[in-house]
């Protein structure tokens, strides 16, 4: 799927360094003994939009027989957006599904009420050597819809809107930008973009959404004549228009904001909810462990283990 925006058009002439409002750096952290990069939240920022979660992990190497096994675990009150850049991970849920995650495809499970799911490399990538890099972010649901039946998309690469123009190339993973929009369900207004820049190309941040970022995965970036490495997230101020430009190594990039949400949100381990009780009752269903005629089940196929109900 492509769509045509003019990119050239929409060029704003100046963007000075005044319209960025916070440069987060990511802190690593371990998972399911996977290292990741943890953009969001922080004390700075704790949403850009409605993401609140940003882990960005890789590009990683594994050897014969390894990689990654992230066990069952719960969420309220979000929905999951995992998008590869390389690799593959093989998801499961409570729901029933088993789906295999591949570079470019873009997976979204809404918790709404409660889900568990586990990611795990497959088989198949076991079998050899193999790499993993890409971003798991969370997305904190509107207070209607925080209660929702849990559910579960798969939306392949080629039905994801595409461009190439002037040395951009973007994929609209998620939400609106630039007249176009993409698949996955939109709950609130958002918009995540894939993008490769190479060398000293320029484009635009879209304007129409409050909040916006820019995570820098690779290469370098200029936006008001100061220059960001990978692993930077640069967060902007509203209505400013913004231009970025690529490093002589080119870039990839993730472009992510919204609407702020209708309050603020708790967030406790993998619990998201604007509501404190709501995240003390999740803690006691799944501590509570009643798999078979509780609040939460374990994934069919990922039954023998379970990352257990943190102590604090």
């Amino acid at each position: 799927m492509s769509w045509n925006p003019e990119l050239g058009a929409l060029m704003p002439d100046v963007t000075s360094i005044d319209a960025i409002e916070t440069v987060i750096v990511p802190r690593a952290r371990d998972i399911g003994g996977f290292e990741v990069r943890r953009a969001l939240p922080t004390k700075q920022k704790q949403m850009v939009g409605p993401f609140i979660f940003f882990d960005h992990f890789g590009p990683a190497e594994f050897l014969t027989n390894q990689g990654i096994d992230v066990r069952p675990h719960p969420h309220i009150g979000l929905a999951t957006l995992t998008y590869l850049l390389q690799g593959a991970i093989e998801h499961r849920d409570s729901l029933g599904t088993l789906q295999k995650i591949m570079a470019g495809d873009a997976n979204w499970m809404v918790a709404g009420n409660g889900i568990t799911h586990s990611e795990r490399t497959g088989a198949s990538e076991r079998s050899s050597e193999h790499t993993l890099f890409g971003i798991q972010s969370w997305v904190a649901l509107p207070e209607k819809e925080e209660d929702r039946t849990a559910s579960f998309s798969h939306h392949t690469q080629t039905s994801l809107p595409y461009i190439e123009d002037g040395g951009i190339a973007a994929r609209l993973v998620a939400g609106t930008a630039w007249g176009g929009g993409s698949p996955v369900e939109q709950l609130s207004d958002m918009f995540y973009i894939d993008v490769s820049l190479k060398a000293l190309a320029s484009m635009p941040l879209p304007d129409e959404h409050e909040d916006r970022a820019i995570h820098v995965m690779q290469g370098q970036i200029s936006v008001g004549g100061q220059n960001f490495e990978a692993g930077r997230m640069l967060v902007f101020r509203p209505g400013d228009k913004i231009t970025l430009t690529a490093g002589e190594q080119g870039a990839r990039l993730i472009l992510l904001g919204g609407a702020t949400l209708e309050g603020p949100r708790y967030l406790w381990w993998n619990f998201v909810s604007s509501s404190k009780e709501k995240i003390e009752q999740a803690k006691k269903d799944w501590g509570a462990g009643e798999w078979e005629k509780g609040r939460f089940q374990l994934p069919p196929g990922d039954r023998d283990e379970f990352i257990p109900l943190p102590d604090k």
